[in-house]
């Protein structure tokens, strides 16, 4: 157990040593940030002492080498245009994202998982097709299209939902719904295909001779046996939740990670940029971690 975590541990470290040099390198490929951010009747003077005091106008070597050293104790910088800490600013932001995709995943999962089995228990009938119908759809619709769709019907045909903003329960529901009608389509499909095999391994026909009852031999037995690759890919979904949150964000004007991050492009704000991706894939590798170490406590054979 112990030599998996270590193992899973440094394929982390090494995985965001990547990360900072990917991050790095396309940030600075968005151009110069002087313009943007220096008014246009600013000297080249006051454009060279901003590239100085920010470190840009060293080589991109020096450059990386201060950006390790700097976040290695949690330091990512100042905005170059709020003039503020960059990581209280992408922490700040994280908050909303997380909520929302938290209450997504939960939707997703009350939807996705249930009608999976009941696609897999009633194999080929109306209900099995009609299930397939709406796995297709949910993935094949964009969720920037489905988030739109779902403003105009709910909150300015039928006024019921608030289209954007960010505080209660209430301003959940549009957004979580576009999220989580997008991830629980693919949910579906996985529940569905994981259960039909579980359901014609031989325990289960056993189970069926014996006389145990069918609930009993699908929510206990069955599930239990199919739920291996599905909270495997249910990390994994959850990560793709909190990038896909990017789009819609901008969609409902949720202000979270997605808006920052945006912002920080358009504005080419390095630190600003840098904070928030890789702090997103710190979440997204923890989230992959936790769920190897679930997967490996349901199933030690797992471990290699």
């Amino acid at each position: 157990m112990s030599i998996f975590v270590l193992r899973r541990l440094g394929e982390a470290l090494i995985t965001l040593l990547i990360m900072t040099v990917m991050i790095f390198s396309l940030a600075r490929l968005t151009g110069d940030p002087t313009p943007l951010v220096l008014p246009a009747e600013a000297t080249e003077a006051d454009r060279n002492f901003f590239r100085e005091q920010y470190g840009l106008d060293r080589s991109l070597p020096e450059q990386y080498v201060v950006f390790l050293r700097n976040i290695s104790r949690g330091d990512f910088g100042i905005s170059f245009r709020y003039r503020k800490p960059a990581i209280d600013m992408v922490l700040s932001a994280m908050g909303p994202t997380l909520q929302l995709t938290l209450v997504s995943m939960v939707l997703a999962m009350l939807i996705g998982v249930p009608l999976g089995v009941l696609a897999a228990v009633h194999r080929r009938s109306l209900l099995d097709r009609f299930i397939d119908f709406y796995s297709s759809v949910g993935q094949a619709v964009p969720t920037f299209w489905l988030g739109l769709v779902l403003i105009i019907a709910f909150s300015i045909h039928w006024p019921i939902f608030p289209s954007t903003g960010y505080g209660g329960l209430i301003y959940f529901v549009l957004p979580s719904a576009t999220l989580g009608f997008f991830a629980s389509s693919s949910i579906t499909r996985l529940t569905r295909a994981n259960m039909e095999e579980a359901l014609r391994a031989d325990f289960v026909h056993m189970e069926r001779v014996l006389g145990l009852p069918r609930w009993r031999i699908v929510a206990k037995h069955a599930l239990r046996n199919a739920s291996l690759p599905i909270i495997t890919y249910l990390g994994l979904q959850f990560g793709l939740l909190l990038g896909g949150a990017i789009v819609t964000e901008r969609v409902f004007s949720w202000p979270g990670i997605g808006q920052t991050i945006v912002d920080a492009i358009l504005n080419r704000d390095y630190p600003i940029i840098q904070a928030a991706v890789l702090t997103t894939a710190v979440f997204f590798i923890a989230i992959n971690t936790v769920v190897d170490l679930l997967c490996l406590a349901l199933d030690p054979r797992v471990r290699r």
